[in-house]
């Protein structure tokens, strides 16, 4: 599907130069001499590599629709991931070098999405938010929670994440797949 260069917005997957690749940031620029144009940092889907490029209005760019199968995080075994589609049942393996630095948010049972392209797995959705335990971090100090400070913790995942002040070793905490910032204390 056809669309003008300043509708592109992040998240889109666009194929540009003979290649797919995810709109990371946009930014609708438009200078007092000259046409309207809207600057925007690429992600190549196969590659990694990023691509800064600017898109005037009038430009035609082909948006691409990766298809979404919902698939089950079953296990992994070295460097290999293993997942299950909930479908039709079809196992996939994908290496970890591929997930990248979400490894270590999959949990046994995890509900995940596969992007995949003409049957090329391209990219991975996990869930917004995960819950994890804290495996060490610094014991609680009476009044220090009237301040807003955060302290570091090590989430039983092996990632390391700044918690609030009253968060004790062992508790179940919320956490954001994105960029692994706490959340809130889970409620369970």
């Amino acid at each position: 599907m056809k669309i003008n260069g300043n509708a592109i917005r992040p998240g889109m997957i666009i194929e540009h130069k003979e290649q797919l690749w995810r709109a990371i940031k946009t930014q609708a620029t438009q200078p007092g001499k000259g046409g309207a144009y809207n600057q925007v940092e690429l992600r190549n889907l196969r590659d990694g590599s990023k691509l800064n490029e600017r898109f005037r209005a009038a430009q035609d760019v082909e948006r691409t629709r990766l298809d979404e199968h919902p698939h089950q995080f079953l296990y992994r075994e070295g460097d290999e991931l293993t997942f299950m589609n909930t479908e039709s049942y079809d196992q996939v393996s994908l290496n970890a070098s591929f997930v990248g630095d979400t490894a270590a948010f999959l949990q046994d049972g995890m509900e995940v999405i596969l992007l995949s392209f003409d049957g090329e797995v391209l990219d991975i959705t996990l869930p917004d938010s995960i819950t994890v335990t804290v495996a060490d971090t610094e014991p609680v100090v009476k009044g220090q929670t009237a301040a807003s400070s955060f302290k570091p913790a090590m989430l039983d995942n092996g990632l390391r994440t700044m918690v609030p002040p009253h968060i004790e070793l062992g508790a179940r905490i919320i956490v954001n797949t994105a960029d692994g910032s706490y959340v809130e204390r889970a409620k369970d």
